[in-house]
This record gives structure tokens, sequence and C-alpha cells, in this order.
């Protein structure tokens, strides 16, 4: 993005700046719309809960603006001469099911022939600029809350090879399928001062992404995080992706931990999450009504990994 045109205006509130989540442009003093796109191959085998997947995914970025999705758009990428046009038809409805769902509507798409499968959406939602949530306001004193477990990557890579248990793997696609709504709705109702979803980057890169927009240091500790059933065991047996790799590369100069890249448990903080969780900075005192709101919405009780610092010599520090 370097070499390219900055653009500037007073109504563009989230743009290139600041790795945020969604595009965010004023268009009246009560309304923003907030843009968003995403997309990537097949990562389980069964068309229509890729098809959600993909879609629960491209939602979520929008989701951690605080915003609420109102249209979206396939993008997909589909070798129509090699595989029979069902096993387009199930992502798509896939896809459509989430996204009537998250209380959007489908509105077109764009198809091309390709080599290999691609799925997701452009997804337009609104939020008021009072609402709005950024990854940028993350403020000292505040605890970090994650909204979904980790170890997705982990976990399909496994599965991809064959050596996944039946339950990890259930427990994975059901937290890559669930929305982010109810999360986003509570985080904004008990005044998170920065929010930001989990996915390719892993917990690691995207906390650094906060921390470096807000100007403050990120503490977490490893020993909380939640984490989704034999991601460990299957970690430490090597179903590790290349992305947790250079993960861990581009981010391991402005960490401070007392484990090396080798320890199962910090690797975790590195693997590329699909569809993850939102990670929300909140302040103590809101902590308690914060979990139970999305322990009764989404299942699933968030914990707190963390707390956030006056900004030290690093942007991520690991206990």
């Amino acid at each position: 993005m370097r070499g390219l045109p900055k653009f500037e205006h007073p109504d563009l509130l989230a743009g290139t700046d600041n790795f945020s989540d969604a595009g965010v442009f004023r268009l009246r003093p009560d309304l923003c719309i907030v843009q968003s796109l995403d997309f990537f191959p097949p990562l389980v085998e069964d068309p229509y809960t890729f098809g959600q997947i993909a879609a629960s995914n491209s939602l979520s970025d929008i989701y951690a603006m605080g915003a609420t999705p109102t249209t979206a758009m396939n993008i997909v990428g589909f070798p129509d001469d090699e595989l029979d046009l069902q096993v387009l038809q199930d992502i798509l409805s896939g896809g459509a099911e989430r996204i009537k769902h998250a209380g959007a509507f489908l509105v077109g798409g764009h198809t091309v022939r390709d080599t290999e499968i691609k799925y997701g959406l452009s997804v337009t939602g609104t939020v008021h600029p009072q609402k709005l949530a950024t990854n940028s306001g993350a403020t000292p004193g505040h605890f970090l809350m994650l909204s979904k477990p980790l170890g997705t990557g982990f976990i399909t890579t496994a599965n991809k090879k064959g050596k996944c248990p039946e339950e990890a793997y259930d427990a994975a696609v059901e937290s890559m399928v669930r929305l982010n709504s109810g999360a986003s709705i509570a985080a904004i109702r008990h005044g998170a001062s920065a929010i930001t979803d989990i996915t390719g980057f892993g917990l690691a890169g995207h906390a650094r992404e906060m921390a470096v927009a807000s100007g403050v240091t990120l503490t977490i500790y490893l020993e909380s995080l939640p984490l989704l059933p034999e991601a460990i065991r299957l970690g430490s047996d090597g179903f590790r992706t290349r992305a947790s790799a250079s993960n861990f590369e581009f981010a391991q100069n402005d960490i401070i931990s007392d484990r090396d890249a080798d320890d199962d448990l910090f690797a975790i903080a590195f693997d590329p999450q699909t569809s993850g969780g939102l990670l929300v900075a909140l302040p103590e005192e809101n902590v308690s009504q914060f979990t139970a709101d999305v322990s009764e919405t989404d299942g699933f009780e968030p914990l707190a990994i963390g707390r956030v610092d006056e900004h030290q010599d690093v942007s991520l520090r690991f206990d």
C-alpha cells in the first residue's frame, strides 16, 4: 500500500491507515457506511460448510467495527470446466444462509473461472458515528477479552491430512461458522475502547496491530487463552501452516516473551485463524456483564486474556 496514493477526506473515518478491519465513510452526521472484502480457498471438504465459514469470516470485519451488515456480494473463483456446478451451488447456499442469519441481503456478485475454488464476500454495513469501533483506541487499564477459542489453523491442517479427531474438527467448524454479532453488540454496549477480529495474522498479529494503532502495549496471559479441543496437541504434532511461521517472523521483533517459537502454547498465538473471535478492550467493571451477554448469545464464555498497558519498549508482552 505504500506506493499507492493516499486518500484523504473529512468524512473518511477509516481508510488504509492503522490496519483497520474495514473502511468507513460518513454519509451524513448520523450514518456511516462500513465496507470490507475477503475470500479464500476451501479449508474444509463440505462445500456448504465452506460457504458458511467464508461468509462468516467476511461478515466479521463489519462486526469488528461495531456495525450492522446490510448488503453482501459474492466473490467467486471456480473451475467450472473441472467440477460440477452443484459444488458451486452448495458453496453459495452456505454463504447465503449466513448472510440471511446476519439479517443482511445478498445483492449480487461476480464469478471468474479459476484453477482453484475461492469464495468470500464484499460486505457493506452501517453504523452511527458515535457507535463506531476501531482497533486504535485501546485504553491503558482495560482488560482484553477474546470471544472465540483459538486453534482453527492447527485443526484444519490436521484434518486435511486425515489426522484430526472428529470432536476437534466439529468444535472448530462450529466456532468458524458462528457469527461475531453477539460479541460485537455486547462490546459496544459495554464501552469497548477498541475491537479487532482475529483472522489470518493470528492472535499475536492482530493484537500487535491494535497495540501499534493505539500507541500502547498489550500484555497477554498465555495460560488464559481459550483453546479448541486438541489444538495444542495437533500443533505439537507438527500440523502448523506456513503462515504460522511467517506470522512469528513478522512480529517477533516487537514482542517480549520468555518462551520460544517451539513452545506449543506460545505457538498458538501465531496460528492463523479463520473466522476467529473478536479481541475486545473493555473497562474492568464491565467485563462480567460483557461475559454474561456473549455467553447468552453465543453459547461460549469469552475469557479475559490480558490487559492494556502504557506503551513500553514493545507492542506485545506474553506472560
